[in-house]
Order: C-alpha cells, then structure tokens, then sequence
C-alpha cells in the first residue's frame, strides 16, 4: 500500500509544475534558436547531378543544410544574374606552403620560417580558399610542418578561424636521400618536408603514427629525377620498393585510410598503381597500360595542370631543362586518360604556386587539354566528392546536403574561365563572400541569418 503525505503530495504537484515550465521554456528556446530559412534565387542552377543548367530556380537553406529545390518565397538573394554550383572541392592543395617555384623558395620556408609562422600563413590561404569557392578541400602534405594541417583543420571545424572543409594528410613519406631539403653538408642537420621511411616495417609504423595524430589519407612521393627517353617517355627514378609502397597501402586500407600518390612519370606511376594507391597525383606520364588499370580498379586521376606550367620556368633555368618539355607529355597522357575513361577529379596543388593565383585558373586548363566545360565542373564537385567518400554530403546540390553554394556572373558552360570570377559564396549555410554593392534586401537578409 502507498501511503500519500499531503506536503509530499504539494511538492510533487510543485516539481511537476516546474518541469512543464522547463519544457515550455527549453522548446521556446530551441524555437528561438531554429535558424531562419534563407532563400537563394539563382539565375542558372548546375546542380551536379545533371548535365542540363535550370533557369530560374529559388532554393531553400535551412541551417546547414539545402531544404528545398525548388522553394516559394517572397524575398530571397538575388543570384538572377548568376549562375549558382555546387561549392568547388580542390584535392590537392598545401595551405602551408607559399609556393616553391625553386629549391630555394623551399628551403627558405623550412629553414626561416617557423612551424607556428607557417600555420599562421595556413590560416590565410584557408580563407583565400574558402574565398575563391574552394568549400572543400584535401591538404596533402605538410612539407616539414609536422601535424599543423590538423589543427588547422582542427580550427575551422571549431568554428575559430573561417575556411573549407578539410582532410589532410599530415607529414607525407619518401624515403632516404629522395627528397628536400638535401645538398647540404653531411654534418648539418637539415629539417625535411617529409617523413622518411626506409624498408616496409618502418613504412607499416609511419602509416599507423601519422593515422593516430589525425592524418585522413596517407601520402607518399613515388618517384623523382625526371627525364625525357628518346621516345619520348618521361622516365623517372622509383622512390620506395615494391614491398616498401604495398606495405603502405595494406596498412593503410587496414585502418580504411586511402593513399595517395605523388608520381610524376612512369615507374612511379606504375608502381603505384601495383600497389593500390587510391589517387595519382600529377601524372604528366601515364603509360597505357597503366590507365587501363586504373580504370579497372577506379584508381583516380589528379592532373594538377597549373602548376606545371607555373614552376617550369624556374626550375629550367636552375639546371632542370627537362620541366619545359614536360607540359606537352602532361597534355598528351590527360587526352588518353579522359579518352580511355579514367576518372579526373579537379586538383591544383596551391602551394606550389602562390596562393595569391586564383587555384581555378585549372578549370581553362582542363578544358583547352580536352574537357567540355561541364566535365571540368563535374570534375571539381561530383567526382571530387566521391573521391573523399563525401558525395552524401557534399558535391552536387540536393535537398539534405551541406548548404555549399558558389555562384559566378555569367555562363561558365559558354566561357569557363568565369569560374575564376566567384564572388558568392556558403559553406554550411553561411555566407561569406557575396557580390559587391548588394541591395538593401540582401543585406537584411544577410544580417538576419548571421544572428
């Protein structure tokens, strides 16, 4: 039997009164606090998924993420004059570099800069990124800056510091006497811009330490020592051994971590395509045979054409001669890759350029080497999405995705180098770049949705 004391019973009807004004008060709160609906009004929609552009379409943003396509409202951003995209991803990127067109641009940033001066810089090139419709990237490699790719990253999830989405790759590996710094005296100690691993024990260790300090891919420098045959084939010197790269990648896939492969001509390439690797990186000499088995295993291709074209001067007239003759072996192995069915995602290497060139100078490129206008925009949202294993979230414009929307003035189907000309842009639902002069009602509308 229960027995009920009358002031037992008063602080029961007393406690219950106060968890109904808690709820009440909890669900206003969270009411108050559900962010108000933003509406975009775009003159030309290229949502990702399709090949066809749409005219005229208001679309929804509800906090993060797309609500509706279409959408009704009375007062949304006027974009009539714009065409809107899916906000572009860059897989090949180095926020901690400021470009090296030489060895001693190089040198000089790991031997005069400091890792904390570096991630400062970082911070800059991710909101130069971020600004030129850059919502996501892959930074691969910190090029002697240790981890400080992780905290960057670290920074703009906490909301700290303004920039893309990013996965990274951390320290990146090569192997003893393959890569800088080097030419200096046996006994000074130089700082490299990689981690150097050497036999597939210590290759199986550098994967397991750069995944536990947060490393998102693995990265590896796959050859190096570029010459042209009599063939013309660009030959190379193979970094790891054969043993040494599969190592790498068995334990990577181990932990569902891909690799990527910086290989420039032909044995590194084909020893990274043996080996597995998820992504070739430059791949200015393909051999047939190899893009036949890329295609086979859905091994993907990241051109980063600009880049070539930025750094050869220099590098010729410091005694690599070799640079100048590489663009049009570069052009001739894009053709066979698009034509044989590989898949191209969009990747610059900002950083080995200065980040003060606009990363989407690529997109004229890859369309003069081949591409339709719409390929290279595929190339730079969709298939770029599916090569992070992000296209649930990011990469086309679709009711439930991240909010990510870019928008340039004009048709990039008809001139692609509009692409270059990005002044909207969302990450998330917010808004941070937005074309000059806006008018009373998208200023309001701005100003609301920041609160």
């Amino acid at each position: 039997m229960v027995i009920y004391f009358p002031a037992m019973r008063k602080l029961g009807i007393a406690i219950v009164l106060l968890i109904a004004i808690a709820e009440g008060h909890a669900q206003t709160t969270a009411s108050a606090r559900q962010p108000q609906s933003i509406f975009i009004h775009c003159g030309w929609l290229l949502d990702g998924k399709s090949d066809k552009p749409q005219k005229d379409v208001v679309l929804s943003v509800d906090g993060d993420k797309i609500g509706a396509i279409p959408a009704h409202a009375p007062q949304a951003i006027d974009l009539s004059g714009h065409t809107c995209l899916p906000g572009l991803i860059d897989t090949h990127t180095h926020v901690l570099l400021q470009g090296d067109i030489t060895a001693a641009d190089y040198d000089a940033q790991l031997l005069k800069q400091s890792t904390e001066y570096r991630t400062i810089l970082a911070t800059i090139n991710a909101r130069r990124a971020l600004e030129y419709g850059f919502t996501t990237i892959r930074d691969l490699g910190t090029e002697g800056a240790g981890y400080a790719d992780v905290d960057v990253r670290k920074a703009i999830n906490n909301g700290v510091i303004p920039g893309p989405r990013m996965q990274v790759a951390t320290r990146a590996m090569s192997i003893t006497g393959a890569y800088p710094l080097s030419g200096y005296a046996p006994n000074i100690p130089v700082p490299h811009g990689v981690q150097t691993v050497d036999g597939a024990d210590e290759a199986r260790k550098a994967v397991r330490e750069e995944i536990m300090y947060g490393a998102d891919w693995i990265k590896v420098y796959s050859d190096r020592n570029y010459r042209v045959r009599e063939d013309g084939v660009l030959d190379d010197i193979p970094d790891f051994t054969l043993d040494e790269l599969r190592a790498i990648v068995d334990e990577a896939h181990r932990a569902h971590h891909p690799v990527a492969s910086h290989a420039v001509a032909l044995n590194g390439v084909h020893n990274s395509v043996d080996a597995g690797v998820d992504t070739i990186e430059h791949g200015d000499y393909i051999a047939d045979a190899d893009l036949k088995t890329m295609v086979q295993k859905g091994t993907y291709y990241v051109p980063t054409i600009y880049v070539g074209e930025y750094v050869a001067q220099g590098r010729a007239s410091e005694g690599a001669p070799v640079w100048l003759k590489m663009m049009k072996i570069h052009q001739d192995t894009f053709k066979r890759a698009l034509n044989a069915g590989v898949k191209i995602a969009f990747g610059t290497d900002a950083g080995g350029f200065a980040w003060t060139e606009n990363p989407s100078k690529e997109f004229s490129y890859m369309v003069e080497w081949g591409m339709t206008p719409m390929q290279a925009i595929h190339s730079a949202t969709v298939t770029a999405s599916e090569l992070l294993g992000m296209q649930k979230e990011v990469g086309t414009i679709e009711v439930g995705k991240y909010a990510d929307i870019v928008a340039v003035p004009g048709n990039p189907l008809g001139d692609i180098s509009v692409m270059e000309k990005v002044d909207f842009v969302m990450k998330g639902g917010v808004i941070y770049k937005q074309p000059q002069a806006p008018g009373k009602a998208l200023s309001e509308l701005l100003t609301n949705h920041s609160k």
